[in-house]
């Protein structure tokens, strides 16, 4: 009697699911989900390479030096790298007189404490000074920037989908909403559209937004691409300071994991040999 139950209880159960899988199917059928409006003009990343794609790939100092360049003229102004120290400026090929300088001569004063007082002070950073944040808190941000709060760029290539892509594609993704893009969609005051951010619309206004904006001291065209990109590959080395590091270790785990492999295979060929070449001699 019990397992009768049972059964039947099962077979009331396994209905159950059949029944509402066949309804969800015809539903679906029936009444297609439509994508939310962001969903249907919202652009995937654009197609861009940087030097330290890839398993072999190195990233390139001249490259990087351009792109901290324009972060510092262009987005340091309302966007921190809280975890970048000055020193570590000194990976990118830079000089320890150049380090001290740009410390030194940065557009933002570090907090500090009046010794003499014991009040809270600034003074210029030195290179063990992690980059200052270019508004005292949150509140200061938001005030500054129509209550948006610019993101620390140090992990933004870790922290946002598509990576450096994405970031070389918001830079120059800004354009006119679309004639067909509903009137709740569009931008509203202080908003711009750009078609590679989530909800399409977004605060900052295009950071870069002419050629040569900035002057690179190595002679390269500052246009808005090249800008775009370079200021990309440097945030990849902020995100990442030891990722050429990490792919030459992993080359050598692999390099030694085949030699282990292969040791491993002819040593077993080794120890089985002489117990098959007996077994044969008792077979015989």
């Amino acid at each position: 009697m019990v397992r009768f139950f049972g059964i039947l209880i099962g077979l009331f159960f396994a209905g159950m699911l059949v029944y509402s899988f066949g309804r969800g199917a015809v539903e679906y059928i029936t009444n297609p989900p439509t994508k939310a409006v962001e969903y249907q003009f919202h652009e995937e990343p654009k197609k861009v390479s940087f030097a330290s794609d890839g398993p072999f790939g190195k990233f390139d100092n001249q490259q990087l030096q351009r792109g901290f360049q324009v972060y510092k003229e262009v987005c340091a102004a309302c966007h921190g790298l809280r975890l970048v120290a000055f020193r570590n400026l000194a990976d990118l090929g830079y000089t320890e007189d150049e380090v001290k300088a740009i410390a030194a001569n940065w557009i933002i004063e570090t907090p500090s404490i009046d010794p003499s007082t014991g009040e809270a002070s600034t003074r210029p950073p030195i290179p063990a000074d992690k980059f200052p944040k270019p508004f005292a808190n949150d509140v200061a941000a938001a005030a500054a920037n129509n209550n948006a709060i610019p993101p620390d760029l140090s992990l933004i290539t870790k922290a946002r989908g598509g990576g450096a892509p994405y970031i070389y594609s918001l830079l120059t993704g800004y354009t006119e909403p679309p004639a067909e893009l509903p009137e709740a969609n569009r931008p509203g005051p202080g908003l711009h559209y750009n078609p590679y951010f989530a909800n399409l619309n977004i605060a900052m206004a295009a950071p870069i937004i002419q050629e040569d904006q900035v002057t690179y001291s190595d002679g390269t065209k500052a246009s808005i691409d090249q800008m775009a990109k370079d200021v990309s590959a440097f945030l990849i080395w902020t995100a990442e300071p030891s990722l050429i590091k990490q792919k030459q270790t992993g080359w050598a785990v692999l390099a030694f994991l085949l030699i282990a492999t292969i040791l491993a295979f002819l040593s077993y060929k080794t120890i089985w040999a002489d117990v098959k070449a007996e077994k044969k001699k008792k077979e015989a």
